[in-house]
């Protein structure tokens, strides 16, 4: 099992079809909204996302590999269903362990901006 090819193609369909099996049962999970403990939690979190948000992408621009740990640089993006759909980006960072078995015991989220950040891009409009 190739951990980072797995890892990319999951990135790439993001969130659908994501391989759970690659995740240890009792998985920690956190990122900047929430903090919890289960692969079936996860599964849940992705189901929620897939559901709710439109035009889903996730841009994997790095992903390297040091010993049991893997750090993956990203860029998360949607489409938010109110009525104006606001296109909402979060770039950020993952960080990965793997257990003896190689699976992912712990999945650690890092956003390069505020959850306020956040909040605003669905009421004020990015200007460039």
């Amino acid at each position: 099992m190739d951990i980072l090819q797995i890892l990319k193609d999951d990135y790439q369909r993001f969130p659908v079809d994501q391989t759970y099996s690659i995740y240890a049962k009792d998985v920690y999970f956190k990122d900047p909204t929430s903090e919890f403990r289960g692969v079936d939690r996860y599964q849940r979190t992705i189901a929620f996302i897939q559901a709710w948000f439109r035009h889903c992408k996730m841009d994997l621009h790095k992903i390297q590999q040091t010993g049991n740990r893997i750090r993956t640089d990203w860029t998360l993006s949607w489409n938010t269903p109110l009525p104006w759909r606001p296109r909402i980006t979060i770039p950020g960072w993952s960080e990965l362990t793997l257990n003896a078995d190689g699976l992912i015991v712990s999945h650690l989220d890092y956003w390069h901006c505020s959850r306020l950040d956040v909040l605003k891009q669905h009421f004020l409009p990015k200007t460039r």
